[in-house]
């Protein structure tokens, strides 16, 4: 990416290892980011173009001396972040705090060097040709994000939950707040083919409206309480401000999508006087790919229905105007 709309695919050295506990992945299936959209819409414009993607599924190639776990033609998922799995804050289960990881921005490729390849590479026992790899590539950031959303917010049996955002990774929270026993979900969104899949997923109810009036609507479906849970997945402040809008009192706000502002009410009118607790953040922590994979294999879930577009590597541009203009929900990328 060259700025602001400005993407395009070019010619790089291969990848290769560099430290012993790397490994060389050959990107089976990729995809564009609602979070790639930021930049997309903002990035200054830049002689030195900038790598993109995190997303990705592939088949191990090569590995450092040092990697035991995976090995060459394994098909392997990998998180958006990268950790070695055993420093202190991933032994606690924050793998995206590793004091050794980092994040991936390279995926948008025909291959990629993965640092720490043992302690974040999950194989799949699955050939590259699977009917599997869209919902595999889920695993990679959208679901185990959605999933993240609804842990944070610590949605259980009987829960009632709301839902901000009908992208992908507010489609996946409803399908992950349903997994874990929500009994009432609201999904705002005004995207009627989206939110028809959100209510396949899950989705008790649908609010198209938005601000005020799309809060009102929510206190209406909930008795004028809200919700014990708001699953913020947008990350712009007028989505903020409808979490705090339908939360309700003792109920947490839980945000996964991006942060796109810096400030934003938690005071005594907001927060505080009703003992609303604010919590997520990056949602690639490895043990929700092993808790959720089963569920992907078995077929119990599909979140795999989120890609509604497919294109080569070469027309990756395309999906990003794609994902833009909202002719499709998410882009899947392959070879």
């Amino acid at each position: 990416m060259y700025g602001a709309g400005d993407v395009r695919v070019e010619q790089l050295p291969d990848p290769a290892i560099e430290l012993p506990t790397d490994a060389v992945v050959r990107v089976v299936r990729a995809c564009v980011c609602g979070s790639d959209l930021h930049p997309y819409h903002s990035m200054p414009a830049s002689e030195q173009g900038t790598p993109m993607g995190h997303e990705f599924v592939g088949v191990v190639e090569e590995v450092g001396s040092d990697v035991v776990k995976v090995k060459p033609g394994d098909l392997v998922i990998a998180p958006f972040a990268y950790f070695d799995g055993t420093c202190e804050f991933c032994r606690e289960g924050l793998t995206t705090s590793c004091l050794h990881g980092g994040f991936f921005s390279t995926a948008q490729a025909e291959a990629v060097r993965v640092p720490q390849a043992d302690g974040t590479l999950v194989v799949a026992p699955v050939g590259e040709d699977s009917a599997l790899l869209p919902s595999l590539l889920t695993l990679s950031d959208v679901l185990i994000t959605g999933y993240h959303a609804a842990v944070m917010g610590q949605v259980s049996a009987g829960s009632s939950v709301t839902v901000i955002g009908d992208g992908a990774v507010g489609l996946l929270a409803v399908l992950s707040a349903k997994r874990l026993g929500a009994e009432q979900i609201i999904l705002m969104g005004r995207h009627r083919a989206r939110t028809d899949l959100g209510r396949e997923f899950g989705a008790t109810d649908v609010v198209a409206e938005r601000a005020d009036e799309g809060i009102a609507r929510v206190l209406e479906l909930t008795g004028g309480r809200g919700t014990h849970a708001v699953l913020e997945c947008v990350g712009h402040r007028p989505a903020y401000d409808q979490a705090v809008g339908t939360v309700r009192a003792g109920g947490v706000i839980s945000r996964v999508g991006v942060p796109q502002y810096e400030e934003a009410p938690i005071g005594f009118g907001s927060l505080f006087g009703r003992n609303v607790r604010l919590a997520g953040g990056p949602g690639a922590q490895r043990a929700h790919i092993e808790e959720l994979l089963p569920d992907v294999l078995e077929g119990r879930i599909e979140p795999g229905r989120v890609f509604d577009r497919t294109v080569a590597l070469d027309d990756t541009p395309a999906g990003y105007t794609a994902m833009d203009e909202r002719t499709a929900l998410k882009v899947l990328v392959r070879p």
